[in-house]
């Protein structure tokens, strides 16, 4: 049994660093990347970003896919990926807590008129603009799994007034949780920003729709941090020269890298980031050596996925 690495990527973190860490931490793995990986029916498990179509054919024996990261819609999705291979994703603190970082600065870059008193110094002004008051603003989180929860209390720590959404009943003290379908548009016509980390499933597909984005309090802000799909761009651009919302700020788009033609690259109320928000694993690799040792003991996995369910 083997271990494939094949990120696919060149702009993270190498393929070759992670097997080597995977290595350290389990020295008798054997781990192998594109370049080392010998006999490919010997590979049992394979770590990627995305699945490509031709791993399943590459790969005869593959019993594990694991995620190197929590959204795992493109995975779950692929046709070409046979029902008996499972799929495994990650919950790692180190980008849970980037998102949640991420969260905040682009939220206190609203509250502090960051922006207005930088085109202030680039004209020599001094103008004096007030801050929002915290106490007086309400933030929403929307999705409060593992990264969402994180990142709640880390803007209720700061004094915000903070309301949660999710499909299913959570609590989280000094949070006030609303859940289920109807309650969504409730607490958005509520909050001054809008947090966004849910996953990509059928139900969340385009969920920002025309109807959602009217629902908004006019003037937010919207963050996305969880996937591109959960936004209809299109609508999103009429939604913003209407000022409903005011303001979006977008670590994920429909399609990544985003073309260089599309008009939120220009658009005056719109902030976008290259899918940076959650950019460490930390000590995720560890879960990583450890599923690759219980796969080979035939123990139950970590983090494992519903593919029923899509995560």
């Amino acid at each position: 049994m083997a271990l494939l690495i094949e990120t696919g990527l060149t702009d993270w973190i190498s393929d070759d660093d992670i097997a080597k860490t995977i290595r350290n931490i389990n020295p008798g793995a054997d781990v192998r990347t594109r370049e080392t990986i010998g006999d490919a029916s010997e590979i049992t498990m394979v770590a990627v970003v995305g699945l490509n179509n031709d791993h399943p054919k590459r790969l005869p024996n593959l019993q594990l896919v694991q995620k190197l990261g929590a959204g795992v819609e493109t995975i779950v999705g692929n046709p070409s990926l046979p029902d008996h291979v499972r799929i495994a994703r990650l919950k790692p603190d180190a980008p849970a807590q980037g998102i949640a970082e991420w969260f905040v600065a682009y939220v206190l870059h609203h509250q502090r008129n960051m922006a207005f008193h930088e085109a202030a110094q680039r004209k020599a002004e001094w103008v004096p603009k007030a801050p929002v008051f915290t106490p007086d603003t309400v933030v929403g989180v929307l999705g409060l799994g593992h990264i969402g929860t994180r990142s709640a209390r880390m803007l209720r720590a700061i004094g915000f007034q903070v309301m949660g959404w999710s499909r299913s009943p959570k609590e989280i003290e000094g949070v006030t949780c609303l859940h289920g379908e109807d309650a969504l548009p409730t607490l958005l016509g509520q909050c001054d920003h809008v947090c966004a980390i849910l996953p990509s499933t059928p139900q969340t597909l385009g969920l920002f729709d025309v109807q959602m984005l009217a629902a908004m309090k006019p003037g937010s802000q919207l963050l996305n941090a969880g996937r591109g799909d959960l936004i209809d761009e299109n609508a999103l651009i009429e939604a913003l020269d209407c000022g409903t919302p005011g303001h979006a700020v977008l670590d994920v788009t429909s399609t990544e890298p985003l073309q260089s033609d599309s008009p939120l690259w220009a658009h005056p109320g719109v902030t976008i980031t290259p899918h940076v928000s959650g950019w460490h694993l930390g000590e995720a690799l560890v879960d990583v050596a450890e599923n690759f040792q219980r796969l080979s003991a035939g123990k139950p996995l970590l983090h494992e996925v519903d593919r029923t369910r899509g995560y």
